[in-house]
């Protein structure tokens, strides 16, 4: 998982030499949507016939969907899919890797804020500590370690929306997989998502010389569509039901690690002495958080 993320980054990053990254993203997300709508389609017709005997329940939904939870699903599908993607895809395009990557890899920092705040977690001093820490790094990152012409601070600011789309699917999506198949909610929402950002892409997918673009652009649409999306989100759901979410979080550590050297051996980046140690605080700061927070209450 963390190698299939982490080399996703200039994979994709280089394919915008070529095609629209949104035109880009919007043929992925309809691939990785079908995939996922095609699996979960096929596993529950096999839990309906054969029971739940030999199925693996990852993949099918445990309880009906509810109208609260459809409504749920689709502010999932537009804010953690549709505009996501659409703040990661362009701040991909306009920033460097290790800004992307590092930005985030600070994911789990927003989540650990949000939930202190809706009063979910209370947390302590160290992960006080921590979260200041990785904001400090991302600020160096940012602000002091970029170095190259190709940053650009549009850029870096989409991607901070990301983090905190991606933090706000992240605490809503949480009750929904409880009851249902965490592939199952990412699938539906996913192609919500699609459904949404698609037409608003049209002009862009039309504008596309689709019989023109080289083998490698080809490979990158669908490695980005079945790996980053499809192969790489199961295998996260499948570690946090074996190994739990501490041990799987700690996984994710290693993505910005391999999407730097992947951008410096292939797209040429440089490590800076700043971004190193942005690095440095940025994933010491996000360790600190996932040290286990007390759930209020207890």
């Amino acid at each position: 998982m963390a190698v299939i993320w982490g080399t996703n980054y200039s994979i994709v990053k280089n394919a915008f030499e070529e095609i629209d990254p949104q035109a880009f993203n919007a043929l992925r997300m309809l691939i990785a949507s079908t995939v996922f709508l095609v699996v979960i389609v096929v596993m529950n017709r096999a839990v309906r016939r054969d029971g739940d005997a030999g199925v693996d329940s990852i993949f099918h939904t445990s309880a009906a969907l509810t109208r609260r939870d459809w409504l749920v699903l689709a502010a999932l599908g537009a804010v953690g899919h549709a505009i996501y993607q659409y703040l990661f895809v362009g701040g991909l395009a306009l920033t460097s890797v290790a800004n992307s990557s590092l930005t985030l890899a600070a994911t789990p920092v927003v989540v650990g804020i949000i939930s202190a705040v809706l009063g979910y977690e209370r947390l302590g001093p160290l992960h006080w500590v921590g979260a200041a820490l990785s904001l400090t790094g991302i600020y160096i990152v940012v602000g002091q370690g970029g170095g190259q012409e190709q940053t650009s601070l549009r850029g870096d600011l989409m991607m901070v929306g990301a983090v905190c789309c991606w933090a706000v699917y992240t605490l809503g999506a949480g009750p929904l997989m409880t009851r249902h198949s965490p592939v199952g909610v990412t699938g539906l929402s996913m192609a919500i998502g699609t459904v949404l950002y698609v037409p608003v892409m049209l002009p862009k997918l039309r504008a596309t010389p689709w019989l023109s673009l080289s083998a490698g652009t080809w490979m990158a649409i669908l490695y980005s569509a079945l790996f980053a999306l499809c192969v790489a989100y199961t295998i996260w759901y499948m570690a946090v039901r074996e190994i739990g979410s501490a041990r799987t979080a700690l996984y994710s550590n290693v993505i910005p690690i391999v999407a730097m050297l992947t951008a410096v051996v292939f797209l040429g980046e440089r490590l800076t002495p700043g971004r190193l140690l942005g690095a440095l605080a940025v994933l010491i700061g996000v360790a600190l958080t996932r040290v286990r927070p007390r759930t209020v209450g207890t």
